[in-house]
């Protein structure tokens, strides 16, 4: 079936500003989030949700109440939760492998058996911004394109993606929003940034640099992380890098959603 925004099929292909331009609902709430002030999450009952990785739960979480994901430019982090149960998916999109990804996000709702027949699928898009080489606005149209491609009515809520969320300073273009959170137990989703982006931050973000698929990192029956094995082929040239300093790193590196971190050495 479609994906609706406010009960009317979705008419693709079209940019995101057309597509709010159409749908006056959809520009009000990228409007509003756009102005919120960007609150500090804690710790306490967040589950981080890192590149390439998605999280699924519900309000009966003993343990986690908020899942968030920050750091995004021309990623999107996408939001998916079913109104009748309260099960809520949280995914930070790098436009890998969209066309698995989408169905992947939509499997982990399905999940819970107590999958409820009222209600229905609400999803939430953020990130990106105009950047010089468009990819924010590809990944923009790829997930829109997939979630459409989808068997479920799959109600498009917030879009806050590549020009709704790009702002210029300088003739340079950066993002408005860099993270947000849901609270999974009011379904509230707000502008966030994290100073912890644990459990085992490191562990997680070495699985997504060697290129790793997007993986389920959340086991809501059990409220256990889990992150399985993965593995790697040698770093080329790890001990020059390994005494560099991060200006160096910096200056000598580039980040493709495709190929990962790309180091060319002088």
């Amino acid at each position: 079936m479609p994906l609706l925004v406010d009960g009317r099929r979705v008419r693709l292909p079209q940019s995101a500003g057309e597509l709010v331009r159409a749908h006056p609902s959809l520009e009000e709430r990228a409007r509003l989030l756009r102005g919120q002030s960007v609150q500090q999450v804690g710790p306490q009952g967040l589950l981080y949700v890192q590149q390439r990785e998605l999280a699924v739960t519900s309000p009966k979480d003993g343990s986690i109440s908020i899942l968030g994901s920050d750091d995004a430019t021309t990623c999107h982090i996408v939001v998916l939760r079913h109104t009748g149960n309260g099960a809520t998916c949280l995914t930070h999109c790098d436009g890998t492998d969209t066309k698995a990804e989408v169905p992947l996000i939509l499997n982990s709702i399905k999940s819970f058996s107590d999958h409820a027949q009222c209600g229905r699928l609400e999803v939430h898009l953020v990130g990106g911004f105009s950047d010089d080489r468009h990819l924010s606005q590809k990944l923009t149209y790829q997930l829109l394109s997939e979630f459409d491609k989808q068997e479920e009515d799959i109600h498009l809520v917030t879009l806050c993606v590549t020009e709704l969320n790009d702002r210029e300073e300088n003739e340079n273009h950066f993002p408005i929003i860099y993270g947000i959170a849901i609270n999974v137990k009011t379904a509230e989703i707000f502008r966030a940034s994290f100073k912890d982006r644990g459990p085992e931050e490191e562990l997680r973000a070495a699985r997504a640099l060697v290129g790793g698929p997007m993986i389920s990192i959340y086991d809501a029956k059990t409220e256990q992380l889990q992150i399985g094995p993965y593995s790697w082929t040698p770093f080329p040239h790890v001990d020059f890098w390994l005494q560099q300093d991060d200006k160096q790193i910096l200056e000598e590196s580039s980040w493709d959603p495709n190929s990962h971190l790309r180091l060319t050495i002088a």
